[in-house]
């Protein structure tokens, strides 16, 4: 069973190296690497080219945004299993991938995902904030429940059933998407409870007021589109679903 990573990058020199590290270490040996890059002027390129000796592709070009990069990625993706660790994130452990597949091995599971931590920028050993997950069933969607985006793995088929990420989201794509894909009954989805990536503190739509109302209203825009009933009441539960998370 072949493994698609995708990372999206731009300028990411200052991180990459720990994500390419945690791909390159996996005990799993059946993954292609796919680096979407956005054109950077650093030592990005330089360093994945220089230090990385498993299956690699890699484009280097202008994009409009992260959703873009992604989803070119999806497209190059030759794995039975597609999955993102972002420049800035790494995955936990040199067995995730291989305890990852060992979930899809049961043909009925079509996503696998698990817990996500926030680490210091300055110091990936200390936790900022914690999002731990449950096992997926419907009703869920209803209280303004999502995985956590770095840690889910789908077959490519259900890129192939539901499309990829729709670019008129600014920073919640990934809601959207989710929705999309969580919605549809047919599919089955697992949850592997412990730690599978961890992601430095800072992500875009976490940046500013500006970045946090945009979202919000992004997110409004999903459940809407989506059909998710009583849409205020979910993103209300959604948004104070977080505060846990820093305790």
């Amino acid at each position: 069973m072949k493994v698609t990573i995708i990372t999206a990058t731009y300028n990411s020199a200052d991180n990459i190296f720990t994500a390419m590290k945690s791909i390159a270490t996996q005990s799993y040996l059946n993954i292609e690497w796919v680096v979407i890059d956005g054109g950077s002027s650093d030592k990005t390129l330089d360093i994945i080219k220089g230090n990385y000796s498993r299956e690699l592709k890699i484009i280097s070009e202008k994009d409009q945004g992260i959703y873009d990069a992604l989803n070119k990625g999806i497209k190059l993706a030759s794995g039975d299993i597609i999955g993102f660790v972002h420049s800035d994130d790494f995955l936990a452990s040199p067995e995730i991938i291989s305890e990852m597949v060992q979930t899809f091995r049961d043909r009925k599971v079509d996503g696998v995902y698990g817990d996500l931590e926030y680490v210091s920028k300055s110091d990936t050993s200390k936790r900022i904030r914690f999002w731990k997950s449950e096992q997926f069933f419907s009703k869920l969607l209803r209280k303004g429940w999502m995985p956590a985006h770095p840690t889910l793995f789908l077959r490519s088929e259900v890129y192939q059933k539901h499309g990829h990420f729709n670019l008129k989201y600014r920073i919640a794509a990934d809601y959207d998407f989710i929705l999309r894909v969580f919605s549809d009954s047919s599919l089955s989805f697992k949850y592997i409870p412990e730690v599978l990536t961890k992601m430095r503190v800072g992500g875009a739509s976490n940046r500013s007021l500006k970045n946090i109302k945009l979202k919000s209203m992004e997110d409004l825009r999903a459940l809407k589109t989506n059909k998710i009933t009583n849409p205020y009441s979910v993103l209300l539960q959604k948004n104070l679903s977080k505060i846990s998370q820093f305790f």
